[in-house]
């Protein structure tokens, strides 16, 4: 594949308090080109990061040029306060702010805006995420007011019900989605969401020791199944890492090989159209 469709430059796959904090005076333009130009080699001409408030993404996007990419970023990742997503985003306390925050990266210059209106998988553990979603009201005010400002809008969401109701309301793309059931599934394809499981998020930790490897491998095979599914009823899936994750550096080129374990010799193909529509999108 050409493209990575969620990754993040701030990070670096390592430790991503050190990562952090390499940017935290300013980007680290070092870095950047480093990454790009791996980027590069590996022959991706489109990625979409997922944001922070350092302003990484926006650096590297004026850089990206140089490596013959198109990158595209919301700037900072917006996150209710006190839920997942406050350690690299922007944090509002209602509809309000939030609606002030999502003004503001129109006027910054940002691509699109990115939700967070979930927890994370908790690795030790198949099935638990590590707090409450977003109900569903406040789910459909976020992506309405981002539409209204002319964005499109990308969702780190877990679980089946957060993510129905995220493409029930018209979300355009769902990152990760973990422990989604046939009604979200289902849900998806009827409203054309494309879905970005970032398979290497999970699957590139087995082997690691970091977490339980039954737990592991059982939301691996959860994700594979659904993703299979997924295809099978025609959804779009499009290639995404989650590089600057745990195990997963820039230029990761290991979610095509997850992908190929959950749909074999089909996988590229699923993967083009998926990707289309999100460079159309985004």
């Amino acid at each position: 594949m050409n493209c990575d469709c969620h990754m993040h430059m701030v990070l670096d796959g390592v430790e991503w308090r050190s990562a952090i904090a390499r940017h935290s005076q300013k980007p680290d333009t070092e870095f950047i080109h480093k990454a790009l130009a791996q980027y590069q080699r590996n022959g991706i001409t489109y990625l979409r990061d997922g944001g922070d408030r350092w302003g990484v993404g926006a650096k590297a996007r004026e850089l990206a040029p140089q490596y013959g990419i198109t990158y595209r970023t919301p700037l900072a990742p917006l996150c209710q306060e006190g839920h997942y997503g406050a350690f690299i985003g922007e944090c509002y306390v209602n509809l309000k702010e939030y609606a002030r925050l999502v003004a503001g990266i129109r006027q910054r210059g940002g691509d699109f805006i990115k939700i967070m209106i979930s927890g994370l998988m908790d690795f030790d553990r198949f099935g638990v995420l590590t707090e409450e979603s977003l109900p569903e009201t406040q789910i459909k005010e976020l992506i309405h007011v981002a539409h209204e400002e002319g964005f499109s809008v990308m969702a780190h969401a877990n679980g089946a019900r957060t993510a129905e109701a995220a493409a029930r309301w018209g979300i355009d793309s769902i990152e990760h989605g973990a422990y989604l059931d046939k009604d979200a599934l289902q849900t998806m394809v009827q409203m054309g969401t494309v879905w970005v499981p970032t398979l290497s998020t999970i699957g590139n930790l087995l082997g690691k020791g970091r977490f339980r490897e039954e737990a592991v491998a059982a939301i691996l095979d959860s994700a594979l199944e659904n993703v299979a599914d997924f295809a099978a009823m025609g959804g779009l899936l499009a290639p995404g890492t989650d590089a600057g994750a745990w195990a997963v550096p820039h230029g990761s080129m290991t979610e095509l090989g997850w992908m190929e374990k959950a749909l074999g010799a089909e996988a590229e193909s699923f993967l083009s159209r998926g990707a289309q529509v999100i460079q159309e999108r985004f």
